[in-house]
């Protein structure tokens, strides 16, 4: 079986760090995840990112695996968001590519959080339906071995984003099979009538923060947040987060290429423009 960096990061207790993938084509998913030993994973944003479920997705997997055994963990957010009736064949795409985890925004109740469960897990703990011929190919296993293993293997994460998703975090993180409340720091600011975070949240929106990795903690659950840069995500490891985002590569090219620029004609840097 391939390598799971996220799962060993898990077993080890330390910050598992990622990076956002926004471009689509393999190549770019490929350099992002070959780009430092600290990557745990990759998450391929079909939501507000470029590239396609199918086979976007699957591409961008595929060269991401076949770096070998050092390959960070790639996983999928998926478009639809929990307050969509389209979140199940979605997850069944990005999961069929051979992701090994997937992430659904906008998640607000314990009833959906069940529902994503079930539609990520095979038979009988869910209702994944098992079909495709290339999904054990990506993960180096038998079909048999793939359906043994992947309902203890694959990352089941929801996002916390709205005010609802904040009043019913506690029950969300006690569904059985949701491995992860990952915190999406803009559309909560925005839902809670705050400006987004440029770079760091609104008092108030940090004291939800705050209050949404307690009640995750609490159950014995992961909690991710999204950050954008690493003097961020050092800060949100101290704090306790498990699963950490660093940089999104079009906002980390965005930000080698002015830093280069303004030191090749021999100016100082000045503060860093806004960057998702």
């Amino acid at each position: 079986m391939t390598t799971h960096a996220l799962l060993q990061a898990f077993k080890a207790s330390k910050p598992a760090f990622g990076a956002w993938i926004t471009l689509p084509g393999a190549l770019n998913a490929r350099a992002v995840a070959q780009a430092s030993p600290h990557l745990s994973w990759v998450m391929i944003d079909c939501e507000h990112g470029l590239t396609s479920l199918q086979p976007g997705a699957a591409e961008s997997i595929q060269a991401i695996t076949g770096l070998g055994p050092n390959a960070p963990s790639p996983l999928v957010r998926i478009p639809a968001t929990g307050l969509s009736s389209s979140t199940s064949w979605q997850i069944k795409y990005a999961l069929d590519a051979g992701a090994r985890g997937v992430l659904v925004p906008m998640v607000s109740t314990a009833e959906k959080a069940r529902e994503i469960v079930a539609d990520s897990r095979f038979p009988p703990e869910g209702r994944r339906g098992f079909g495709s011929p290339f999904t054990h190919g990506v993960w180096s296993v038998s079909a048999a071995e793939y359906l043994r293993s992947a309902n203890e293997h694959v990352v089941v994460m929801v996002q916390i984003e709205t005010k609802e998703g904040v009043k019913n975090a506690a029950n969300i993180a006690a569904v059985e099979g949701i491995d992860c409340l990952f915190i999406g720091p803009y559309d909560l600011s925005l839902c809670l009538g705050y400006p987004p975070p440029s770079p760091d949240p609104h008092p108030d929106v940090e004291s939800v923060i705050q209050h949404i990795l307690k009640a995750t903690h609490k159950e014995g659950k992961k909690c991710a947040i999204y950050c954008t840069s690493g003097k961020q995500s050092l800060k949100r490891a101290q704090e306790g987060f498990d699963i950490i985002n660093v940089t999104s590569d079009a906002g980390a090219m965005a930000e080698s290429l002015a830093a280069n620029l303004t030191a090749a004609v021999g100016e100082e840097a000045g503060a860093a423009a806004f960057r998702y």
